[in-house]
This record gives C-alpha cells, sequence and structure tokens, in this order.
C-alpha cells in the first residue's frame, strides 16, 4: 500500500535539486530517490544544472549562457584565492554564484523542495536564503562534507571545520581570516535564519555535524541513499567468458569512477594482496582480483603479484550485477567514504564486503558478520579480512534481504515521505498559532 501522499486535496508535490541528473554519484542516488518517491504516490521531479537523460520529470534550470557564467564565475574566485592552482580547484566550492532557482516553476509548485549536491555554479548561498523564504520546508541532502565546511567538499585529517575553517590547506592558506573562513560565516549567518532540515546520508556524517561548528544543535536527520536492491542477484545469470582466469573459484571484486583516486586508497588493497600472495600461496592460486573503473596511472597496479585483471569501465548493468554475483569478496580500501555505493551492491549480490571503517562503511558492515572492518591504513589487517571472507560460508540470501530492509527504494521514500509530512505538519500548526 502507498503512503498517505495528499496535502490539501493533491499529490504531494516535491522538487528534487541537484547539480545532474546521472553525472556524478550524487545525481545517481537523487534520480533514483525520484523515481522511489514517485513510486510511492508522490509527485516528485528533478531541477538540475545540467540534464542528461531524456525523463520528461527532469528540467534544467536557465539557459547554458547563465549556468556558464554562474559557473565559471565561482571558479573564478577560487583560483584568486588559491594562486591560479588547478590542483585542488575542485575539491572546493563557494556557492558564491547560482541561477535564480526560486524562479523556476516547479520549486514554486513544489509543496516540499530537497536540495542534494547544488555547487559549481547551481546554486549560491544567496539562493538557498531565498528559497527558505518562500514558506514551504526545504530539506538539504548531505552527499558529502560540504555543508559542514568551510569550502571542502571532504576535510581529509583536517579539523578546522569544527571550528571555524581558515588557514585552508587546499588554498594553501596560512591566514586563519582566508576565503574558507569568510564562506564558513556566510553558512552560520543562513543556517541561524533558514530552519533548513539537513539529512545526512549515513551515521558518520551526521557524527561529523555534531562535530562540526556550523552544524552542532542543528536538526540532522539520517536516512541512508536508496538502492535498486532488487536488480542484484545472488547466483550469476551467465558465466564470466571475459574474465581472463575465469576458473577461479574466488573473485575479490574492487570498483570505482576511478580507481588510482588517492582517495580510493587503492595502494593499500595492492600492498594487501601482495601480503596474501607471499603468505598464503595456496589461497591466492585459486582467487583473482578483479578491478573495475578507470585508472588513469598506468603504473598503478604495476607492483601487484597477486593474480589480477584490470577490465575498466563497465557500462551496463546487467554485466556489472552478474561480476557481483560471480564474486565473493567486494573490497574498498577508501580512505574516506559517505556512504559507499559498491559496498551496498556487492553485498546485494551476496559478496562479503573488506573495507576500512573510515567513514560510512559502518552503517553498511556489520565486523565479523556481512563482512570486514579493518584496521584503519593497515594493509595487513585488509589481508586478514580478505581472508575471512574468503575462507568462512557466506549465506548470500540473507545478506540480500539484510540490504533490502535497509537500503530499498521503498524503505528510504518511506523515510522521506514521513520527513515531509512532519515538517508540512509542523508549517500548519506554525500558521494556525
Amino acid at each position: 500500500m502507498q503512503e498517505d501522499t495528499k496535502v490539501n486535496g493533491h499529490r504531494m508535490k516535491v522538487a528534487l535539486v541537484c547539480h545532474s541528473d546521472t553525472l556524478g554519484g550524487a545525481a545517481v542516488v537523487t534520480y533514483r530517490l525520484m523515481n522511489a518517491l514517485c513510486a510511492e504516490g508522490v509527485d516528485a521531479r528533478m531541477v538540475v544544472f545540467s540534464r542528461l537523460s531524456d525523463d520528461a520529470r527532469v528540467l534544467e534550470v536557465s539557459n547554458r549562457v547563465v549556468r556558464g557564467w554562474t559557473f565559471l564565475g565561482e571558479r573564478f574566485g577560487i583560483a584568486m584565492a588559491n594562486g591560479f592552482s588547478r590542483e585542488n580547484l575542485f575539491k572546493v566550492s563557494t556557492a558564491s554564484t547560482g541561477v535564480a532557482l526560486h524562479r523556476h516553476p516547479w520549486i514554486k509548485e513544489a509543496d516540499v523542495v530537497v536540495l542534494n549536491w547544488v555547487n559549481q555554479g547551481m546554486l549560491s548561498l544567496r539562493g538557498v536564503r531565498k528559497l527558505t523564504r518562500m514558506g514551504k520546508p526545504v530539506v538539504w541532502t548531505m552527499h558529502d562534507m560540504w555543508n559542514i565546511t568551510g569550502i571542502c567538499h571532504h576535510a581529509y585529517e583536517c579539523t578546522n571545520y569544527r571550528n571555524e575553517c581558515g588557514e585552508c590547506r587546499l588554498l594553501a592558506s596560512s591566514s586563519p581570516k582566508d576565503l574558507s573562513n569568510k564562506i564558513w560565516r556566510k553558512k552560520k549567518k543562513l543556517y541561524d535564519n533558514s530552519g533548513i532540515t539537513f539529512v545526512a546520508v549515513s551515521t558518520w556524517l551526521a557524527e561529523c555535524c555534531r562535530r562540526s561548528g556550523l552544524m552542532n544543535g542543528r536538526d540532522v536527520r539520517v536516512i541512508h541513499n536508496a538502492f535498486p536492491v532488487d536488480s542484484f542477484n545472488t547466483r550469476p545469470s551467465a558465466p564470466l567468458s571475459w574474465i581472463t582466469l575465469k576458473n577461479c573459484p574466488n573473485i575479490i571484486l574492487m570498483g570505482a569512477a576511478r580507481l588510482d583516486d588517492p582517495i580510493k586508497g587503492l595502494p593499500y588493497a595492492v600492498e594487501a594482496l601482495n601480503y596474501l600472495f607471499d603468505n598464503n600461496p595456496e589461497l591466492s592460486r585459486d582467487s583473482v582480483a578483479v578491478f573495475f573503473g578507470d585508472i588513469r596511472d598506468k603504473n598503478a597496479l604495476a607492483d601487484l603479484r597477486f593474480p589480477h585483471q584490470a577490465i575498466g569501465r563497465i557500462n551496463d548493468a546487467n554485466t556489472l550485477r552478474n561480476l557481483y554475483a560471480c564474486s565473493k569478496v567486494v573490497l574498498s580500501t577508501s580512505l574516506y567514504e559517505t556512504l559507499p555505493g559498491t559496498l551496498i551492491e556487492g553485498l546485494a549480490a551476496g559478496c562479503r564486503a573488506v573495507t576500512f571503517g573510515r567513514g560510512g562503511q559502518s552503517d553498511i558492515v556489520d565486523h565479523k558478520v556481512n563482512g570486514y572492518i579493518a584496521d584503519y591504513c593497515d594493509a595487513h589487517s585488509v589481508a586478514e579480512g580478505i581472508t575471512w571472507a574468503l575462507t568462512g560460508e557466506a549465506d548470500r540470501e540473507a545478506m540480500h534481504e539484510d540490504v533490502r530492509r535497509r537500503f530499498s527504494s521503498k524503505s528510504v521514500a518511506t523515510r522521506y515521505i514521513e520527513l515531509f509530512k512532519e515538517l508540512l505538519h509542523k508549517d500548519k500548526v506554525a500558521e494556525n498559532m
């Protein structure tokens, strides 16, 4: 049965705002959320900066010229602050420029506006303030750390966000009153006067909010991203004839959009697999590590002695799901992850997960139950986890059902609808007082 999603006699209208509809992790999960909400009876639509699909429920905002100017304007301001260095240019955002989103008809019609990843010229802080003055609930789903820092999308080891930022390493700045501090102050003024409800996609991110000088004491809920759990099978639908070492019973799978991005921690995976190769040759002989995703550095796997194959980017969803179903282990050595999708996908197919725990992994992996949380930045601990995962018996169906309970589109949509109804009721009560 669908949720009661009527508002004043009509279907609840929700406008989801994101930089894109299909490009990037935040875009993909936002698009999934739109579909999940629609399946539960909500009139959900997306307003985006860059539209790549032909879905009629998705519209671009403004025109190409305006979008170009807002994008370049923000980047130019950051370049001026970092000495025109390209090294960290896209690791930070200032929300100094944006389109006039409050004028968009779908925003005007919406009962609830849900902001997602809105950087790089999509929405300015001033534009967010205008949205909050439209007299409707504004929810902001946080897909990285940008909402809780001055300007960076991930703080890495920096803890300046717990105070007022400043001395930003990504700007190579030694000034406590630099651009990161300036934007931090603007965000605080916005948050103090907006009534925005924030959604963290993992418990780890919510805990970061509580430590943040910007977010401590704000209304922060935890709702995970939705995943198409039922599209994953626990048994392969076809043999993997294209895997070079196809007779190996143990496939260890690791994937990312870009595997050699420093944040993915690929060197730890290489070291862990080499340790297994040197110290457990029998297990290694029956195993193969398969890597999917882009690798820009041709030498990234050059030192890996463990049997392996890099297959590049997989563009066919059915092929990827079949690969998961054929695998025993899904591996992630990412140094930080908000809510790593490959682990959820692997578990949905019945793979045991091996990962570090610095991020949303603990929302996904129950140590030595459905996976192994290795000691942070310890390759030998990762090797122990892989050994545990390969040598134990896994109940693939039970893992699939557990993921469905926690991350299915229906369960996530239901939690969002409950939040929307709560906020709409709160606004109605306030109006009648």
